[in-house]
């Protein structure tokens, strides 16, 4: 028998031992940078647990949590260039590449979770149309809980914190520094425990999440809610490769990404409490905001918010204008 009719009647003999399913099967990987216990990497690995029952086994999707595949820096690259056809990033981390990005960064411009839903309404338009022209899509976004900030000493007002070493993890978060003038040094989710740990850092500006995740309380004793902003992670898609699912496997993508945005916005409200409540249990102090610390941090961020809007130029008035209902 001729080798091509050989290897024929073997590929047709595996079909047969293997079933439909193993040859029609697609696999899929999705990086995320932060841990697996984390509420936002829970409802990833339910997401792709729902799309492979959904699908019967069409559609399996990798979560590689912990920045174990890629860095978050380098995750919408890799969404977008194919290494990987999903991938969740924090939206403000990219705020230089397209200022819309940043806009949920901003202190007290959407202070709450129902302010938080309504910025998300009007920036999602937004993202999609830019992520359109580089063949991605965004499929749902969950915000992290209100960010208040973290402190080795106590904090009566902004100029506590000058000379302080502050965590910085986006653009906004480190023009924060300068402007309390504390020393911005860049750190990912993933090496927060260990800076904090060393001393590399002393303070930032966080949720409660991130200070559970961390382990925080073994090295800092203070955090201070000042419900600043509630940034948000959100789960991009390589459009090349949606496109080439069947219709049916596409309508389940997009009905377990709905779920999950659903599911993740609870869970974001749930965490909150929670991880505030485990972190006083294991010895940290959380704190109300001075008046006068309130005060400051307003100001912060009505400069960032002018800032913000000079680079936005007319998208960041119109989102603005959408998040006030003008």
């Amino acid at each position: 028998m001729p080798i091509t009719r050989r290897l024929l009647a073997a590929s047709a003999l595996a079909a047969v031992l293997l079933g439909p399913a193993a040859w029609a099967q697609t696999k899929w990987d999705l990086p995320s940078a932060y841990p697996a216990s984390n509420y936002h990497t829970e409802n990833l690995l339910q997401f792709a647990a729902e799309v492979d029952k959904a699908s019967a086994g069409k559609l399996k999707i990798t979560v590689h949590a912990n920045a174990a595949l890629f860095k978050a820096p380098e995750i919408k690259r890799a969404v977008q260039g194919g290494q990987a056809q999903l991938g969740e990033i924090l939206l403000v981390n990219f705020q230089n590449e397209w200022p819309i990005y940043g806009a949920d960064g901003i202190p007290f411009l959407a202070d709450s979770y129902d302010e938080a839903a309504k910025l998300w309404k009007a920036q999602r338009p937004m993202l999609e149309k830019k992520l359109a022209e580089q063949g991605m899509t965004v499929l749902y976004a969950v915000p992290w809980p209100p960010q208040g900030i973290y402190s080795k000493k106590p904090l009566a007002s902004a100029a506590d914190l000058k000379g302080m070493k502050w965590r910085a993890y986006s653009p906004a978060t480190s023009r924060i520094a300068e402007l309390v003038g504390a020393q911005p040094v860049t750190v990912q989710a993933a090496e927060v425990s260990q800076a904090f740990a060393t001393g590399v850092t002393e303070t930032m500006m966080s949720s409660g999440s991130t200070g559970w995740d961390s382990k925080l309380y073994e090295h800092v004793k203070y955090w201070y809610d000042t419900q600043a902003w509630l940034p948000k992670n959100a789960l991009l898609m390589n459009r090349a490769a949606f496109e080439a699912l069947d219709k049916p496997t596409q309508g389940v993508l997009l009905k377990a990404a709905a779920d999950a945005e659903a599911r993740g916005w609870a869970a974001a409200r749930k965490a909150n409490g929670e991880t505030l409540e485990k972190l006083k249990a294991n010895g940290m102090a959380i704190l109300a905001p001075s008046a006068q610390l309130k005060s400051d941090m307003k100001k912060v961020g009505d400069t960032l918010l002018a800032e913000w809007l000079d680079k936005a130029g007319a998208e960041g008035k119109a989102l603005v204008d959408a998040l006030h209902g003008r």
